[in-house]
């Protein structure tokens, strides 16, 4: 929860954990906040330092002699953009300055505070701080030079192709974007889904979202990676060896990753937004007559054509099969038009993500936050954070956006559904949950026919490689029970089942309680996933 309020406000959080045994509770929670860059300071205890009552505090039951560990930092430190012990209570407040100062400097994420008990009642004099002196530290923007030579390679490029991940997380970027993408026409726009909608939609620059693999990638002659972890996957899709590739980043060297590197020829450690409008200044300043030529003309007329032949194949897909069931792209393109335009999408749909982009065509910035990382279940928690952090916003309880979380069928049993429907019936948060039912886990069989496409494993059934979830769990079930009776409940197999639950189960979430839609995917882009559709472009 603490991530999905960080993530949609980019303000910082604070988790308190019980020492090394709830530090380890946080498992992939901790990895998810790193790779998505969400500022959080956890504070976990330590078992007192100390046996006979030498300071108050000493250990006083048998489990404090059992959670003492010898490392409990380093749990989670590589994790962590600061991780460090309070050993005493009289510079408390400097360090908690100091974890969240690297909390909320770039590269955001999670740092890590603990002290033992005798710290914490250590007595102290009241004492205060100024606060105006903790600040996170600022990225500056490009220099002239660089400045010049990044907006002569665009305006000079046959097929400019910019590619990001983490831009939109500062939503005056996106704006950015859009500017920079007006000023040179032709540029196109590829977003990697590192976490949050980074181009709208409406665009005639959007390529969509894709994990690395787009033919844009192959043919374009100038990249400017921005704010992106993953640009491409060489082993499926790479530049030309004569591309001309800038990365642009609050991380180009990627200090957590101990194997990254891209063919560029320049690399520019700067705030996003600063660059990119800086780029889009000097060439509407310096080269308004080379943009104004008949050729950029031309290229604005094929990219609106490109993009509503996107857009048309896009539509093609969200048709029910001829049996009345439906799949991924038909059930997202329901959704989407019976929600509010200004709906918050938490996404956590795997396999399925690209159909689920495709679809939902987000156009506002903080409107698409998907969980970046790898640790399967972030949007039951993350859903939470982020409605609790729009109704606080607004006013409220349920004044705020509504939320829609999109989860997979494995990864909803991953974040703890029995946990999360108590948590947002107790406390006032009504989400709209669509479980994407496939009836297993099928990102291990993508994974498997990515290496052997056409091995033993690529003929069998789900059952035989035990990705099976045969006999399927009653999803919405779980969170009604969990939430004793009060959330909305319903299983939708065909397009009437879902025509006639989705708006009762809307109605439900305005009228304050949670509604878990399992949606059954039989139909195209069900049973086994995207498959070709999901690289169309």
């Amino acid at each position: 929860m603490a991530d999905g309020y960080a993530r949609l406000t980019s303000k910082p959080q604070a988790v308190i954990v019980h020492v090394d045994v709830g530090t380890q509770g946080l498992g992939a929670a901790i990895h998810n906040a790193s790779c998505g860059r969400a500022p959080i300071l956890i504070f976990a205890g330590l078992s007192p330092v100390t046996i006979e009552g030498e300071y108050r505090g000493s250990r006083t039951e048998y489990i404090h002699w059992i959670q003492d560990v010898p490392d409990q930092r380093a749990i989670v430190a590589q994790y962590c953009r600061y991780a460090q012990e309070i050993k005493r209570g009289r510079n408390v407040k400097q360090m908690v300055n100091r974890a969240l100062s690297f909390a909320t400097s770039e590269p955001r994420g999670p740092v890590y505070l603990l002290g033992s008990r005798e710290a914490m009642e250590e007595d102290i004099e009241p004492y205060s701080i100024n606060q105006e002196f903790w600040t996170p530290a600022e990225l500056g923007g490009l220099t002239g030079k660089q400045v010049k030579f990044v907006s002569d390679l665009l305006v000079g490029a046959e097929e400019p192709l910019l590619v990001t991940g983490y831009s939109g997380r500062n939503h005056e970027a996106v704006h950015a974007l859009v500017e920079l993408a007006d000023t040179v026409k032709g540029l196109r726009v590829l977003d990697t889904g590192g976490s949050d909608m980074c181009f709208p939609a409406n665009h005639p620059a959007w390529l969509g979202l894709r994990y690395g693999v787009e033919d844009a990638i192959k043919t374009a002659d100038v990249i400017i990676v921005l704010d992106c972890d993953v640009p491409w996957i060489p082993t499926q899709c790479r530049p030309k060896s004569s591309a001309k590739i800038i990365h642009i980043d609050v991380d180009t060297l990627k200090q957590q990753m101990p194997v990254f590197y891209i063919d560029a020829i320049a690399r520019y450690r700067v705030d996003a937004q600063t660059a990119v409008r800086q780029i889009a200044d000097h060439i509407k300043t310096n080269m308004s007559e080379r943009i104004a030529s008949e050729a950029f003309e031309k290229r604005w007329s094929d990219l609106q054509q490109k993009h509503k032949q996107r857009l048309d194949t896009i539509a093609s897909l969200a048709k029910p099969g001829d049996d009345g069931t439906f799949g991924c792209s038909y059930l997202i393109s329901e959704v989407r038009k019976a929600v509010p335009q200004d709906t918050i999408f938490a996404i956590e749909a795997v396999t399925n993500t690209a159909f689920v982009a495709d679809q939902i065509q987000a156009t506002l910035p903080g409107s698409w936050i998907n969980c970046g990382g790898g640790g399967l279940g972030w949007s039951g928690g993350g859903a939470l954070g982020i409605k609790l952090a729009t109704d606080s916003e607004n006013g409220g309880s349920n004044k705020g956006k509504f939320v829609v979380q999109i989860v997979g069928d494995g990864t909803y049993m991953f974040s703890v559904p029995g946990s999360v429907y108590w948590i947002a019936e107790r406390y006032d948060i009504p989400v709209l949950v669509i479980v994407l039912n496939n009836q297993g886990w099928n990102a291990p069989r993508k994974s498997m026919m990515l290496v052997h496409p056409e091995g033993e494993g690529s003929k069998v059934d789900n059952k035989a490689l035990n990705i099976s979830f045969a006999p399927t769990p009653d999803y919405s079930g779980i969170a009604k029970a969990a939430s004793g009776g009060e959330a909305w409940a319903g299983y939708a197999g065909t397009v009437d089942d879902l025509a006639r639950l989705l708006p009762e189960a809307i109605e439900a979430v305005k009228g304050g309680h949670c509604a878990i839609l399992d949606a059954h995917l039989d139909g195209p882009q069900g049973k086994f996933g995207g498959g070709k559709a999901a690289l169309v472009g």
